[in-house]
């Protein structure tokens, strides 16, 4: 793993972003221990606390965060992440530790890239299924929590997800289209992200830019 580890978590830079991997599997397998949980969220909130010291959010004020099951999803197949307390997002059930959507809304995660459902979606800047534009003409221009990105549409043998028929409000594109997605952090201000679809060979079926005047902690922003 990158960073000289073993872990199933780990960190690194490029230009203007930090970069954070981390198991959502762990959540999911506990037949193995709760031991990997504990270990990974302590992880991730030193990390964090490391990245938003002032000098590192000013070399890299971008935190983008992936795993692969979402807390979120317009899916209609059963997956966790079409609950409304998923386990990823709420923590370990009744008890509700080690949840990590309050980790990164306190922590001022810019973006969460997610995958395991085999399509595309974007959402609207939330936090506690609660839309955070950033105003109604410019939702992306300083939100006031996470954006979430669905991108496992790479292609699988299991087919493509079904969506549900009625598309919740916090969900801004969804697509079933095989692609990928790209992203070009311009710099300390400007991230731009596209969706390619190989359906339509090679098609921009989506894009927005995702723009920061300041980077922090939500409720310090």
């Amino acid at each position: 793993m990158p960073g000289n580890t073993e872990n199933m978590f780990y960190s690194f830079d490029v230009g203007p972003v930090h970069f954070i991997s981390f198991s959502t599997e762990f959540y999911y397998f506990t037949q193995y221990g709760l031991k990997q949980i504990v270990m990974q969220y302590e992880w991730l909130e030193r990390d964090l606390i490391e990245a938003n010291k002032p000098e590192n959010r000013r070399k890299r004020p971008w935190i983008i965060t992936f795993g692969h099951r979402p807390m979120y999803c317009s899916n209609d197949n059963g997956d966790d992440c079409a609950n409304h307390e998923t386990v990823l997002r709420k923590g370990l059930p009744i008890l509700h530790f080690f949840g990590l959507e309050p980790l990164f809304y306190q922590y001022g995660v810019d973006v969460e890239l997610w995958a395991h459902e085999h399509c595309y979606e974007r959402m609207w800047p939330m936090y506690n299924y609660t839309v955070y534009n950033g105003s109604f003409a410019e939702p992306y221009t300083n939100p006031r929590a996470p954006v979430h990105i669905i991108s496992g549409a790479a292609g699988n043998v299991e087919g493509r997800e079904p969506f549900f028929k009625k598309i919740p409000s916090w969900s801004a594109f969804h697509s079933q289209d095989f692609g990928y997605l790209r992203l070009k952090a311009h710099n300390a201000s400007h991230l731009y992200f596209e969706q390619v679809s190989d359906d339509k060979n090679g098609q921009v079926i989506d894009k927005f830019w995702l723009i920061k005047d300041k980077h922090g902690p939500y409720d310090k922003i």
